[in-house]
């Protein structure tokens, strides 16, 4: 079975082939202004052979729309959109309203609690917006957090500051916290931020559960991050698709 996997994130579009057992190298792109035409030569190009589309979409009802019709049109396939439920997948969430719990943040608790099935695990999506996740060693999805991401923090202080914004012009410079231009201020600033939220949600992990949880990293803005992080951690681009390979 040859299956096209696909992620609608808040800015970005993530997908992959799996056929033959195996998880194809993940592609991706940011799917600002794209239309019908940019969904069916970008992810179905070269979609010959492709029976199902699974998708898990946080990207609107209007991207949703083109991309069922770039499929439709180029391999004669509905895509089939996963929704967040209580159960699925081996991982069970405790919201008091499933739907409410964003469809990517569950099927990467899905992949998680598959790559470490008896251990708990912390998983953090860094893009757009930046997600906290915690599942326990039986696929309970305890809960998480949710902050805005390193590029976002940049822009919003851009956005609401004069004084900031007037003297951030340049390139930054250096990677310390004490920056000494305005601008690496803000964006190291940004990426410490980040880190340290990630630090104290593994320490409060920990504190909650006895035991300290693999920490799974993905997300676009994952690299820029890592290196700032002091806790223990894996890097999962694809956590996503993974996640989608566990439920076909």
């Amino acid at each position: 079975m040859s299956v096209l996997l696909v992620d609608i994130g808040n800015s970005r579009v993530k997908w992959a082939r799996f056929a033959n057992v195996r998880l194809h190298k993940q592609r991706a792109a940011a799917h600002a202004g794209w239309q019908v035409e940019d969904f069916a030569e970008e992810l179905m190009g070269q979609a010959r052979g492709i029976e199902r589309v699974i998708v898990a979409s946080v990207g609107g009802a209007r991207l949703d729309r083109r991309l069922i019709a770039a499929a439709r049109r180029v391999i004669g396939v509905a895509p089939q959109f996963v929704l967040t439920t209580r159960r699925l997948g081996g991982v069970t969430t405790a919201y008091a309203q499933p739907w409410r719990l964003g469809v990517d943040r569950f099927v990467a608790a899905i992949a998680a609690h598959h790559i470490a099935p008896r251990r708990a695990v912390c998983v953090v999506d860094i893009g757009t917006a930046m997600t906290i996740d915690l599942i326990d060693a039986h696929g309970g999805h305890v809960g998480g957090a949710i902050i805005p991401g390193p590029r976002l923090m940049v822009e919003s202080l851009l956005r609401s500051t004069s004084g900031i914004l007037h003297r951030s012009g340049g390139k930054a410079a250096g990677r310390s916290l004490f920056a000494r231009d305005t601008r690496a201020g803000i964006e190291q600033g940004a990426l410490y931020a980040a880190a340290g939220a990630i630090d104290r949600a593994v320490a409060e992990a920990r504190r909650t559960l006895g035991a300290s949880p693999l920490v799974l990293l993905t997300g676009g803005a994952a690299p820029a991050v890592h290196p700032f992080i002091r806790s223990t951690h894996s890097r999962v681009p694809d956590l996503v698709l993974r996640g989608l390979v566990a439920l076909i």
